[in-house]
């Protein structure tokens, strides 16, 4: 009974956000800013959720404060993980599932959206599409917009159904904390969402020697983090593999399915993000001036695992504010990079920064142009990757700025705040146990932090793309001196 009002509850959910998503992107298709049906989408979301978690059946206790509804509201549909009550202790199975499918409409939302609003400006997935939707022709954007809406659902229903099943028999029979079947669908989404919410008190901390933690969750983690166009581009490559397995070539015609840019740029940049940041935290960890207790193998899995949920999943199977100062550091910094783009993470992206690198190697080789893989990154890209880096830079700082204020009274550092600031702006949910002691003041700021950093950058990058006009003129030009 349970189970289908849960999967009830979810497909209706699932299908009025594809809906509106879906109507909305004909109005920003007709040359008007989407940006106005993110907001209103996800901002009646936060507040319906807030709503019903505040409902006698959906907690235990007494009620339950409106700045913390809307804290987990937010925290869960932005894919966050930040909590400031005990999501298996506090929230029954009825909060629980409201939670559940708000971290599901919110994963799917993000990706439904963010796909589209690529495929608008022209993305990588071909040149036929791009050439068809740059037009903007809205009696053929409707049936692509559907086969791209059904791809998305199907391919994370089934990613998230192969996670349920690996979870099976791993958890703790808890009442209160549900049992193995709801504890499996609970955190494969959330794991998939990148979500980092868990039933367990201590989160993944009991769980820490448990396989399916390595091969299940972080799975689930990177997939959800590499983004609708990458997987799509897998997906296509490996079933023509399929297809054309045992056939020979010479008489059978096969058109080839190879990487794009995009994915190659992904795939790249995300793979060395993982591996760089295991070796600097499984390095910083065992020289750590006050020893480390930790053997060698627990050490490297530990390392491993927050690489992984760094960007930005928000499990742990560690206590985080035990981490070195250095650790502390490079988790900030993948924080802040988050995954790639139209995928479930946060953070600026993992193409915005290779691209950025990229621009920097160029400058530094005295190149005219940015190079990859034998392509050209066009020079307005670089300067969207610019602007959104120097923004995001700017808000992380006004974030720890207002911690400062809000959370004076607290014995929390700058390190600790700057970390906090960035884990709700790079909607990671990694905490060294700022959040739960946070003033309503404090809670208000990672609220609109969580808003601003799920939003911003799809917000940012409809500003400066949709109905703007080219300049038909030029002033003459005037060199200034750099550094």
């Amino acid at each position: 009974m349970l189970a289908g009002n849960l999967s009830s509850t979810l497909g209706i959910i699932a299908a009025l956000v594809v809906l509106v998503l879906v109507a909305r992107f004909s109005i920003a298709a007709a040359g008007r800013s989407p940006t106005r049906a993110l907001l209103i989408g996800f901002t009646a979301i936060i507040f319906s959720g807030a709503i019903l978690l505040m409902l006698p059946a959906a907690h235990r206790g007494e009620g339950l404060d409106f700045t913390d509804a809307v804290f987990t509201a937010t925290s869960a549909t932005c894919v966050t993980g930040l909590t400031v009550q005990d999501t298996g202790g506090v929230f029954t199975r009825l909060g629980q599932t409201i939670i559940l499918v708000m971290i599901q409409a919110g994963g799917l939302g993000i990706m439904i959206f963010g796909t589209l609003f690529a495929l608008l400006l022209g993305s990588p997935l071909s040149l036929r599409e791009s050439v068809a939707l740059r037009d903007i022709m809205q009696e053929q954007t409707p049936s692509r917009i559907g086969r791209i809406v059904v791809f998305i659902c199907l391919f994370t229903l089934v990613l998230e159904a192969l996670g349920f099943l690996g979870l099976c028999g791993m958890w703790h029979v808890d009442p209160l904390r549900g049992g193995q079947l709801f504890n499996s669908v609970f955190h494969s989404i959330s794991a998939f969402c990148n979500a980092g919410f868990s039933l367990q008190p201590d989160n993944l901390e009991t769980y820490r020697l448990s396989w399916r933690v390595y091969l299940v969750i972080c799975p689930l983690i990177i997939m959800g983090g590499l983004g609708f166009p990458v997987l799509e581009n897998l997906w296509k490559i490996l079933l023509r593999r399929w297809i054309t397995w045992g056939k020979n070539p010479g008489n059978t015609v096969v058109h080839p399915v190879n990487l794009t840019l995009h994915s190659k740029l992904v795939l790249t940049t995300t793979l060395v993000l993982l591996l760089l940041g295991w070796l600097l935290l499984l390095i910083l960890e065992l020289i750590r001036p006050d020893g480390n207790k930790e053997v060698f193998w627990m050490n490297s899995l530990n390392a491993l695992f927050n690489s992984v949920t760094a960007r930005t999943a928000g499990f742990n199977t560690m206590n985080i504010s035990s981490l070195s100062a250095g650790s502390k550091l490079v988790l900030i910094l993948l924080m802040t990079v988050g995954g790639s783009p139209s995928s479930t993470a946060g953070g600026i992206k993992t193409v915005t920064l290779a691209v950025m690198v990229l621009a920097i190697y160029a400058t530094i080789k005295r190149r005219q142009q940015v190079l990859i893989f034998h392509r050209t990154i066009p020079v307005m890209i670089v300067r969207r990757a610019a602007t959104l880096i120097l923004l995001y830079g700017m808000l992380l700082w006004l974030i720890t700025l207002l911690l400062t204020i809000t959370e004076h009274s607290l014995s929390a550092d700058v390190l600790e705040l700057l970390f906090e600031a960035a884990s709700a702006l790079g909607t990671v949910g990694l905490s060294t146990g700022v959040t739960e002691h946070l003033t309503t003041a404090g809670k208000w700021v990672i609220i609109t932090a969580m808003f601003v950093g799920r939003l911003g950058p799809l917000s940012l990058l409809a500003a400066l793309t949709f109905n703007v006009r080219p300049l038909r003129y030029e002033y003459p030009r005037e060199p200034l001196v750099i550094g």
